[in-house]
């Protein structure tokens, strides 16, 4: 098992960062064929990205058993890259993997730091090139770096250098703590130290298209917000719960259905060592943040058309004599308040029908390459 130093001295006696990028291959002929390409793959990488030592270790591990999805993969790879020490995994398939019934050639989490590489979508000519090339930019991928690059006859990429805010991330993720603290202080120091990297990975996740992936959950919430405008008890609780117990409540429902997505979909990691704690931290913080910010979205989307149905829904007579007041538009705002809080915790109660793939489908958004595809295989898997 490796583990990775904090730092190596090059021949100056510099520090020099160094990541691992471990490569899970399926037995067999993916195996042999990936299989010495260590070098190449390191060159590759330190053209793109130098300052960095790249070490490239490739073990043969199907790490999921077909049929199976990108989800399971990626999540598999994940848990080898824990066992391991790697900072990044690429995993090489021999099983398809398409976006919409479209095949493409792989997948990228930065969140998990693990890619998918499906030979199959590489065609048959030049494939050793062409996995090259892949393997090359979905580790550049996982890292922030999606600018372009050029690649000359010989492999060879051609670039002024990765953005400022690549090697930061870069460092970030070079750069080892200490497992040796509490909890709370270790959670402190990675949040800390990680700042860049871990805003890469949140923002890699796109939180805010959270519930748009989630049909069951909005539709509940949806309708849970329509229930509660043309109900008159909720009118006269909105009028008499107050400020200050409207917000405990909003509070109170963002919590919970933050929770009953991550733990309900078990989005929750735990370390199977003490030298993958870093790792696992940095993890459990994007997917608390990922699920929170989704969540946020969603309630001010709620706020908006909760709003909006309460002026067809909800009479100002009616509503004025079931409160037995004149109407002020503080009243009105208070209903819209109660009911976004109701309709959000009704997401919570929708999030349990849907199935803990499509929950972590939402919430890791799995960056698609089909850069290159060969046409022969786009038939083939096609038909």
């Amino acid at each position: 098992m490796h583990t990775p130093d904090k730092s190596v001295e090059d021949d100056g006696g510099d520090e020099t960062i160094e990541l691992v990028v471990g490569v899970a291959t399926s037995p067999g002929m993916v195996s042999e064929f990936v299989g010495g390409m260590e070098a190449e793959l390191s060159g590759r990488m330190t053209s793109r990205v130098p300052d960095v030592r790249w070490r490239f270790e490739v073990v043969p591990d199907r790490l999921a058993v077909p049929p199976t999805d990108v989800a399971e993969i990626i999540s598999a790879g994940r848990q080898r890259l824990l066992r391991e020490g790697w900072d990044l995994a690429v995993v090489v398939t021999d099983l398809p993997i398409a976006t919409s019934r479209r095949p493409v050639i792989a997948h990228a989490s930065a969140s998990h730091g693990v890619a998918v590489v499906s030979m199959p979508a590489l065609g048959a000519m030049g494939v050793r090139q062409r996995l090259a090339e892949t393997v090359t930019r979905l580790v550049a991928a996982l890292i922030g770096d999606v600018s372009a690059a050029e690649v000359d006859q010989h492999g060879v990429v051609h670039r002024s250098g990765p953005p400022r805010r690549v090697m930061r991330s870069v460092k970030e993720l070079g750069h080892k703590i200490e497992a040796d603290e509490s909890d709370v202080r270790m959670v402190a120091r990675v949040t800390a130290g990680n700042m860049r990297l871990l805003v890469g990975m949140l923002r890699a996740n796109r939180p805010w298209q959270l519930s748009m992936h989630l049909t069951r959950a909005s539709v509940t919430a949806v309708g849970t917000a329509a229930l509660a405008l043309v109900t008159s008890d909720i009118w006269r609780l909105g009028d008499d719960l107050g400020a200050v117990r409207l917000g405990l409540i909003t509070v109170a429902s963002v919590l919970t259905t933050t929770c009953t997505f991550i733990i309900g979909a078990q989005l929750w990691e735990r370390s199977p060592r003490p030298e993958a704690r870093e790792q696992v931290i940095l993890f459990n913080t994007v997917t608390l943040a990922t699920v929170t910010i989704g969540v946020l979205s969603l309630y001010g989307t709620l706020l908006v058309l909760t709003w909006l149905g309460s002026l067809l829904l909800v009479p100002a007579g009616l509503f004025s004599e079931t409160l037995g007041h004149p109407v002020r538009i503080g009243d009105k705002w208070e209903l819209v308040w109660l009911t976004s809080s109701l309709a959000t915790i009704g997401e919570a109660v929708g999030a349990g029908w849907e199935s803990n793939e499509s929950v972590r489908e939402a919430a890791y958004t799995y960056r698609a390459d089909d850069q290159a595809l060969p046409e022969e295989s786009f038939t083939k898997a096609s038909t």
